[in-house]
Order: C-alpha cells, then structure tokens, then sequence
C-alpha cells in the first residue's frame, strides 16, 4: 500500500466528526453549492474544519457521507475543485495539494492517479475519487516581488546546467547533471541538449533566505517554493543549439521577462551563437546579465581573457560592461539598465559566483511591464490536453489578473473569429492558484474548447473586450543584419509576443539595407493574430536579422 492511499484509507477512516478535519463530499457544483446562502454556509464549514486540523483540512471528493467509495467524473471532479477554491477563498484558506485515484467496478481505489490538481492516467471504470489539502492563509503574496528571467547562450555553454544549481542549491557533478532539471525531453537527456523551453523556478524568503527545491522533477517541490517564498524568480531556459534558433527567439519575445541572462562559456569564450543571441535580447531592450561559466575549467589568465572578449562584445554593441567582481553586487543592482550589462563569473562546480546571482535575482526590482490593473490578456505560447481537465494553454500573463471561472475570449482562429471559454482553473508551477497576475507563468485549463484548437500565437482577453486581429500592419524596423538588401516582399519568419509567423514586408522606401531604419508594412502570409501598436518583434531568415515596433495597426477586411 503506497503512502499516499494510506493518507486516503486514513481520512476514511478518521470519518467525519463534529470537531474534527475532515468533511466528505460526494460532488461540488457551482449551480448548487454556490448559490444565495450556501456559499456563505459552506466557507463557514470550511473554516471551521481548517481551525479544528490547526490549520488544514481534508476534504475527500468522490465519497458518500459515511465515507463510502462511489466515484465521480473528471469533469465532476474539475467541477468539484473550482467550488472548493472558491470557498477555501471566501473562507481566507487555499487548496495546498490534491491527488486522486481511479475506482474500479468493484468500488476498490487502484493507485495515484495524479498529484498538483489534475486528473490523469488512473481513471477507473467507475470514475475517480480524491482527496484536498486544504490550508489556512492567502495562496501568494508575492505578484509584485516575482521576476522571470530568460537565459540565452551557446550549446553546451552551461545555460540548464547553472539554472539547475540555482534553483536546487547542488553543485554539478562536472557532467552537466543538475541541467537534467530542465531537459524534460526523453532525447534531451540522451543528448544533453535542450529542444524546446524549460522552466524552473525558487525564490528567497526574507529572514531565511533562498528558497530551493530538493528535486524539481517532483510537482510538489515546485509548489512548495511556490507557497513559501517571498519574491519567486522564474527562469525561462532556452535553447542553445543553433538549429532550433527559432525557439530561442520564442522563448525571449514571447514571455514577459525582467531579465535577460545570457551564458559564455569560459573554455570556449563568444562564439556567433553568443552573437546571435547577444542581439536579440539587446534588440528587445532587456535588461541582461552575462554569466561567464565552466571558470573552474580554465586558468586565471585565460578567464580574464574571456572578460576581454566580452567587454569588447558589448562595447561593439554600444553597450557598458560592468564587471560585478571589480565593482560590486550594489553597483550592479543599481546600473542595470539596457544600457549597462553586468557581468559575473560562475561555475557550477564550485559554485563560484552563484551567491551573487542569488544576491541578483534577490534585489533586482520588478521591471516596467503590463500591471495587474490593466486588462486581462495573455499570448498563448502551448497547449496541452490533461485526461479529466481538457485543454490547458500556458503562458506569461502579459498584463491584468485572471481569475478560476472567469469568462475569457479566446483567439483569433483562421478565420479572425474569437471564441467564448471560461477558466476551469489555473496553475503555476505545477501549484493550483485561485487567481494569477501580470508576469506569471501559468497553465490555464480552459472549458468549451478542444486542446487541437489552442495553438500558439492565440491570445486570451476578457469577454468584454472587442479585440481586432490583422493581417497587416505597418512598423519600423531595422535591419541588424543581411547580406545584401531587404526588397518588396521579402519573406522571413516574424516573432511577436508568441507568435511566429512568416510574413512579407514592403519597406515604404523600396528597400532598405544592413544597418538602415525605416517604415515598412508587414503582413502575415496565412492568418490574422492580435497586433498593437508598440509592440516589438524580431525577423529572422536564415542569416538574416532584424527587429521591429508596431507603430500603426490596420485591420484587414479578410481578417
């Protein structure tokens, strides 16, 4: 018997009781239990299991009063979680963790079924049944002290490697182990390269300090620092291999990041992938951090070399370096800008320099961006289907709050059209929230729409809102780099927000050469996407290279 059935047969067991923690409920609807008077009755029942467990109740789904096993569907069960956070909420407690199990005809429980909140594989024949955690006190205080980070760097330059002692705290073994905590992919960990994204995720608590995980591949880990940090620090973890260029590229337009992070390796020093990378963020206007990393690999005279290199990098840039060792942790917090770029000298062996990324990340204020004010809106960057949930579509909240149950717009499809969903409910780093702000990574499962309709590029807004997608706009744009001159209806792939879309672009004078500025009007060669003016983009085609602001958008008549 695992762990985690006895924790189940335990609850059972214990049985509801007068002053006791623990209430059955064979199922939880919004038309019933959140109707005029019941909400209020039960967030007081709420509370007063909460205050007689010291803090924290169990709330089993999917049984009968006495405590018998009957099952419920995923959707049932779904239904049921959104109630119980929205009661937990009126009643000044959240949802800390849910696992359930399949039930077989037989009435038997068989096995984990998930944990985090979301139903999984183990549906049995007659449903599931699961059981909450239920803990007093608000779920986050941290939306204003939360900063993403976007790390960018050559293949095998220790990008995932320096995230993974960052996160965890561990040295590396020399053999890239710590990046494991990233590569989420079978053939990454066999190759040692990351393919797509990887997130990870600690924060620092303000009188004890950072706040890591054991093991990041555990959901549980990720939602622990989630709950007990202060500031919470994202990183959104690149691709270095220069094949998949394009993800990289998605992964620093398409999130809503503070900073920019980018890894030179101390053996190899600045390489054109360092370039490539180097531009674009700068191209963006982020404020980045360059780690030089492997130092315990090389000699004192070499690693000042690499510093050379990269002073010499970012001068030719027209940009400030400004080494941490020679001028300090404070002079770093405070010059950071997309001006001046701090650089600092790590190695994941010996965990040389990862105290003052900690001092960083842990000082560095939130940057301008989207504010939990304004409205709603998200850009969809994937989508995933979750047995018992249905569709999820994650992303960085670009701007406003969302909360479980909202109504939201979800689009535009190929037609320009915008279809009505609502939130089923939300996660972040694998922690169920009853509501997420501006700059958080999240995972929104979403109700009246297949997982095969959510694609990337897609935007969530209100259902007040009256948004225009368009096929076109006008833009100006710079040429960063080409090998000879951009001419009407030249085709490279356009990165906006999350959208990465082939388009033409007609320069207003004809055409325009490397280094020049110019107006131009860019239209997208298959289907309309959510546009405004005074968002930035990157162009890319094969080594060719530019960046872009959206100045005037122009709703087409075929969008």
């Amino acid at each position: 018997m695992s762990a985690d059935r006895a924790a189940l047969d335990r609850a059972i067991e214990r049985g509801e009781e007068e002053g006791g923690s623990v209430e059955f409920k064979e199922r939880l609807t919004r038309e019933v239990h959140l109707s005029d008077g019941r909400l209020e009755s039960l967030a007081a029942q709420l509370r007063h299991r909460v205050l007689s467990g010291d803090g924290e109740a169990t709330y089993v789904v999917g049984v009968t009063d006495d405590g018998g096993i009957a099952g419920i569907s995923p959707d049932a069960f779904s239904e049921s979680m959104d109630v119980l956070s929205l009661l937990a909420e009126e009643a000044g407690a959240h949802i800390d963790d849910v696992s359930t199990w399949g039930v077989g005809e037989d009435g038997t429980t068989a096995g984990i079924a998930s944990e985090g909140g979301t139903p999984a594989d183990g549906e049995g024949d007659r449903g599931i049944v699961g059981m909450a955690t239920v803990r007093e006190g608000a779920v986050l205080d941290t939306d204003d002290e939360h900063i993403v980070v976007g790390t960018a760097g050559h293949v095998d330059h220790g990008k995932s490697t320096l995230v993974g002692s960052l996160v965890t705290g561990e040295p590396d073994d020399g053999e890239g182990g710590t990046r494991s905590f990233l590569d989420v992919q079978p053939h990454e960990m066999e190759r040692g390269l990351s393919a797509d994204l990887s997130y990870g995720v600690y924060g620092f608590d303000d009188e004890a300090g950072p706040v890591r995980m054991d093991n990041p591949h555990r959901k549980a880990d990720r939602a622990s620092v989630v709950e007990r940090a202060d500031r919470l620090v994202s990183f959104v973890d690149t691709v270095g291999h220069e094949p998949w260029l394009r993800t990289t590229i998605r992964g620093l337009v398409g999130q809503k990041l503070d900073y920019g992070l980018l890894v030179v390796a101390a053996d190899d020093g600045p390489t054109k992938t360092t370039r490539e990378h180097l531009g674009i963020l700068l191209a963006t206007e982020l404020p980045t951090i360059v780690a030089i990393t492997k130092c315990d690999m090389v000699s004192d005279e070499r690693l000042s070399e690499v510093e050379r290199e990269i002073e010499r990098l970012l001068r030719g840039a027209d940009r400030t370096p400004l080494s941490v060792a020679r001028h300090g942790v404070e002079a770093a917090i405070e010059e950071i800008s997309e001006q001046v770029v701090p650089v600092v000298a790590t190695s994941a062996v010996t965990m040389e320099g990862l105290p003052v990324l900690d001092e960083l990340f842990h000082r560095l204020p939130k940057t301008e961006g989207g504010a939990a004010a304004d409205r709603f809106q998200m850009y969809i960057d994937r989508s995933y289907n979750v047995k018992g949930v249905g569709a999820v579509a994650s992303g960085t909240i670009r701007s406003g709050t969302v909360s479980a149950g909202d109504e939201l717009l979800l689009g535009p499809m190929q037609d320009g059209s915008f279809r009505d969903v609502e939130v089923r409910s939300i996660e972040m780093h694998y922690h169920r929230v009853d509501e997420a702000q501006a700059g958080r990574i999240v995972g929104i499962a979403l109700k009246n729409v297949r997982e095969a309709d959510v694609e990337r590029g897609m935007v969530l807004l209100p259902r007040s809102a009256d948004p225009e997608p368009v096929r076109e706009f006008e833009a100006e744009v710079m040429v960063l780099n080409h090998p000879t001159r951009i001419d009407e209806g030249y085709e490279p792939v356009v990165h906006l927000e999350t959208v990465s879309e082939a388009a033409a672009i007609y320069p207003e004078a004809g055409q325009l050469l490397p280094g020049d500025t110019g107006n131009a009007r860019v239209r997208f060669k298959f289907r309309p996407y959510l546009v405004e003016e005074g968002q930035r983009f990157v162009f890319r085609e094969g080594q060719s290279k530019g960046v872009g602001t959206v100045v005037d958008t122009r709703p087409g008549d075929d969008a």
